[in-house]
């Protein structure tokens, strides 16, 4: 059966049953209401008949018919019943609308009334079936002497009854046909909003939506024009970190969405941009939702650029390396270019002198003193920093404190050497941005035991420094405060510090600012920078930001000294 045909049939059986029972009960209660009426009138024309004193004096007379029929045809006729009949306290009749019946018993046994008691109900007696009310006669000394029987046919009831209710059929089978007929209408409405799919369509198409929303690698997330959530697919859920929340569909974006979601879809038109979101880089594409030409809320479009800018950071820094490889192959030509000259010229003892006055190596050599850090992607790191410093003209040391052994090969320290390597490479990223050429930048990086065990990177530079009052603004996604230096890698402005501060939240750590390195020294003074302070004589100019993470006592996170992996 079609949804069509399903509609319309439970409407019109809607309709029919409570126009019929509304009829029923209707008719009922007319019903109920005539009988009530002619047995309040019956009552009352037998108690008129029975304390009438001519009729009560007649029950003295030889003849008491000759007074009391006349009286009890007039009273008949002026209330509109079928007969009243007066008996004697023998049951003999003294009237009746046939006189033929006149002094002859009742037909009925008279005993219950002429006991002194009113009698109501229906009976069967000469002239038919009736309703019929018996009321006892007294005399002044208050003896029954006889009794008066007041009745209506029912004939004449069921008559009357049907007239007076033939204007009420009308009306019900009136309404009837409009309920129909407006079931009918209904109906079709019903099929033209839902464009007149079956439930099984409508059924399918939903799976459909379902699978395809949930299947879709992007995030995809709705609100409505009250700002409520009307829609979340599982990869946005992911994107977002809402997984530990149940029953967002229907409650207030700005409840469960970080802040600059929040901003961006309370803006107007379509709009795109980068946005940290917990500790993921978020490319959102904001969209109008509207059906009929009417705004009914805003879409969003999630997608993880992470990975991105984590692929484009390393790519950055391998072409920095590679530049960095090529500049040092060009300086050692024209080291072997003197030393092959000195030769010729058959000066061998200056060739010699040269060649011991010499830096051994170059640059991938520079944190050869540094055996401190034996956890070879942070080295790696560092040295590509260092190399990409060096064509800005600014000076990248490792300090002496630097105490970093190869972390475990486990779940906990793979995680822990992607954080550290997330956080050593965007504090390098800040300090280099805000040191210009000639500047310096000191990092220290050690996984410390005892009472206070934890992980510290603290990267201090010889910039302008962060203004006290700007300490925690600086923390805020998307603050800047200057333009990327040129060959400065960033995962996107303002994000970097957000996310590192993100990053020691999760782990339940630390992040503080305070005074870097001073302006004036050498390369030395970074070097003996302490990760609390600025150098020893300096001006206290510049920035140090350190980060503690902390780790939980016996927790495995460092290999065995064995297996401490290999020194840059």
């Amino acid at each position: 059966m079609t949804l069509r045909a399903q509609l319309l049939m439970l409407q019109v059986v809607i309709v029919l049953t409570t126009v019929v029972g509304t009829g029923a009960v209707a008719i009922l209660t007319q019903q109920h209401q005539l009988r009530t009426n002619y047995q309040d009138r019956m009552v009352g024309v037998a108690q008129q008949v029975a304390t009438n004193p001519v009729i009560l004096d007649a029950f003295d007379d030889p003849n008491p018919s000759e007074v009391i029929q006349p009286i009890t045809e007039l009273i008949s006729k002026s209330s509109g019943i079928a007969y009243a009949v007066v008996m004697n306290a023998d049951g003999i009749r003294y009237s009746h609308p046939d006189p033929a019946k006149i002094g002859k018993h009742v037909s009925t046994d008279p005993q219950e009334v002429l006991s002194g008691d009113t009698y109501v109900g229906t009976q069967t007696g000469t002239m038919g079936t009736s309703w019929r009310v018996k009321v006892p006669i007294f005399n002044p000394g208050r003896e029954v002497i006889g009794a008066v029987s007041v009745g209506v046919l029912e004939s004449d009831m069921r008559n009357e009854y049907l007239a007076n209710a033939a204007w009420l059929f009308i009306t019900i089978g009136i309404a009837a046909i409009f309920g129909v007929v407006g079931a009918a209408w209904v109906t079709v409405v019903i099929r033209r909003r839902i464009f007149g799919l079956e439930p099984e369509e409508i059924a399918g198409l939903l799976d459909e939506r379902e699978a395809i929303l949930h299947g879709v690698r992007e995030g995809v997330l709705a609100v409505d024009e009250h700002g409520r959530i009307a829609l979340v697919n599982d990869a946005a859920v992911r994107l977002l970190s809402l997984g530990g929340r149940t029953g967002l569909v229907g409650t207030l974006a700005r409840d469960s969405l970080d802040a600059a979601l929040v901003e961006m879809l309370e803006g107007d038109g379509a709009e795109q941009s980068l946005i940290l979101s917990g500790e993921r880089v978020l490319l959102v594409r904001r969209d109008v939702a509207r059906i009929g030409g009417r705004e009914i809320g805003a879409i969003l479009i999630l997608r993880d650029n992470t990975e991105l800018h984590t692929l484009m950071r390393d790519l950055d820094g391998a072409q920095g390396l590679a530049d960095g490889l090529r500049a040092q192959a060009h300086g050692f030509a024209n080291k072997l270019h003197v030393i092959s000259g000195l030769l010729e010229l058959g000066r061998v003892e200056q060739a010699v002198s040269f060649i011991s006055h010499e830096r051994s190596g170059g640059a991938l050599t520079r944190l050869a003193g540094q055996s401190g850090i034996s956890e070879v992607e942070v080295a790696a790191l560092l040295l590509m920093k260092q190399v990409r410093a060096d064509e800005l003209g600014i000076d990248i040391s490792v300090s002496d404190e630097s105490v970093l052994p190869a972390l475990a090969a486990t779940a906990r320290g793979e995680a822990l050497r992607e954080d550290l390597l997330t956080i050593t490479g965007n504090l390098i990223d800040n300090a280099v941005e805000a040191t210009g050429a000639g500047g310096r930048i000191s990092v220290t990086v050690a996984l410390s035991d005892g009472p206070d065990s934890g992980l510290l990177v603290s990267v201090a530079d010889s910039g302008e420094g962060i203004a006290p009052q700007l300490r925690e603004q600086v923390f805020a996604a998307g603050y800047s405060s200057k333009a990327a230096l040129p060959g400065a890698v960033s995962t996107g402005r303002g994000i970097g510090l957000t996310l590192v501060k993100r990053i020691a939240a999760r782990h339940g750590g630390s992040v503080s600012i305070s005074a870097g390195l001073p302006t004036t020294g050498g390369p030395a003074d970074a070097r003996t920078a302490s990760p609390s302070g600025s150098a020893a004589g300096g001006t206290g100019v510049g920035a140090r930001i350190t980060v503690r993470l902390p780790v939980r006592t016996g927790e495995p996170v460092a290999a065995p000294a064995q297996h401490a992996g290999v020194h840059p």
